[in-house]
């Protein structure tokens, strides 16, 4: 199992100097940040190609972008349980850039690229886009539009019908592309994601 505790002490370190995660939820780091970074995770084994064992779709070294990254959530928990896939963490703010780049190499992590950029501006393609409250999905989804192969995957909250609605209304993006999966299926004791949802936007129907 996974050992999250230097990674936490090196959020807990960074996060009195540069202020990433709200002061007031310092204590919920692992229960409120890197669990909800982890159910990206969880759904990618539910209900993707992707798995540990070697299966039919499995890519040996999946290319993941974290769009909008701050601090390093979701792809610093997420490249400490998924070692074989390369990711880069991008953020347009350059202080919240060095924060993940610290805790990156505080952790001796190979597999993270930190990088500061704006999502259009961005040169490469990936497999999977990834990323957690960071805009709307309709002002995400032309940034990376084309540019990756498996599907963009969203942690959300609030009204998220609402939001694949506009998407949808603009985009044209057919509804058999999209998944909305309650992250309570998979933590149902834990009040804070009663209304937190991942959502998939694939490049093709699921």
């Amino acid at each position: 199992m996974t050992d999250f505790d230097p990674a936490i002490a090196l959020w807990r370190e960074w996060n009195a100097r540069i202020n990433v995660i709200s002061r007031k939820d310092e204590d919920n780091i692992y229960a409120h940040h890197i669990l909800h970074s982890l159910a990206i995770y969880e759904y990618l084994q539910r209900y993707t190609a992707f798995q540990v064992s070697q299966k039919p779709g499995h890519l040996e070294h999946p290319a993941i972008l974290d769009l909008g990254t701050g601090g390093g959530f979701p792809g610093i928990p997420l490249a400490m349980v998924m070692p074989e896939a390369q990711f880069t963490l991008c953020d347009s703010i350059g202080k919240k850039v060095r924060v993940a780049q610290a805790v990156a190499e505080g952790l001796g992590l190979k597999n993270v690229k930190c990088v500061q950029a704006r999502a259009e501006e961005l040169p490469g393609q990936w497999d999977w886009v990834v990323s957690r409250a960071v805009t709307s999905l309709e002002n995400l989804y032309p940034w990376v539009k084309g540019r990756f192969r498996r599907s963009i995957i969203c942690l959300k909250g609030g009204d998220v019908a609402s939001e694949i609605a506009a998407l949808q209304k603009r985009f044209k993006v057919p509804a058999e592309n999209i998944r909305v999966w309650p992250i309570s299926e998979w933590l149902p004791d834990d009040p804070y994601y009663a209304e937190k949802f991942v959502v998939e936007i694939s490049a093709q129907a699921l």
